[in-house]
């Protein structure tokens, strides 16, 4: 994983399909670096949440304009001198690219993987989500892996919420050099 230097504030997409943890793992990781949480999800408009909660994949058309919010939100961040962990799936090279651009400085991702089965039974667990587990294999068919990019830890999910967060936390300080 090559070293990327810190420039702060610190700006931070934890990222994956869904069912990843992308929530929990965000949370967890802005408090342990004292920092803000962005729920990504929360930032889309409503035709896309009632998209997919009829079981609609989205469209990068669909996806362009939250891809942006959520840019402005790590800008915004940056611009008061704030680090900030933001949940976004960021599925494909070009939407982090997107985000990259949009947030106005270096920003780190947390990729968070696993084995579809244990995706398919977070997300059957879960309660109150509008994406429903169908569109799991549309998610994975569209993810375009970042594990070769430039200022990725990637996490493996099969494990504890602190565990997960502690390899992302030691990754993060890794490529920042903290």
């Amino acid at each position: 994983m090559p070293a990327i230097e810190l420039t702060p504030p610190l700006a931070v997409v934890v990222m994956g399909v869904s069912g990843s943890g992308k929530t929990s793992v965000g949370e967890h990781l802005a408090a342990r670096l004292g920092c803000a949480f962005v729920e990504g999800d929360r930032l889309h408009p409503e035709a896309n949440v009632a998209k997919m909660a009829k079981g609609i994949p989205l469209t990068d058309d669909d996806r362009w304009p939250w891809l942006d919010l959520i840019g402005n939100q790590l800008a915004e961040a940056r611009g008061r001198g704030e680090s900030v962990v933001v949940s976004c799936s960021s599925l494909k090279q070009t939407y982090r690219d997107r985000l990259r651009r949009e947030s106005g400085g270096t920003l780190y991702f947390v990729f968070l993987t696993g084995d579809p089965k244990v995706l398919e039974q977070r997300m059957g667990a879960r309660t109150g989500h509008f994406m429903p587990a169908s569109l799991l294999q549309s998610q994975l068919a569209t993810l375009e892996s970042p594990e070769n990019e430039a200022g990725v830890v990637t996490v493996d999910i099969d494990a504890s919420v602190d565990t997960i967060v502690d390899k992302a936390f030691d990754g993060i300080t890794a490529l920042t050099g903290a």
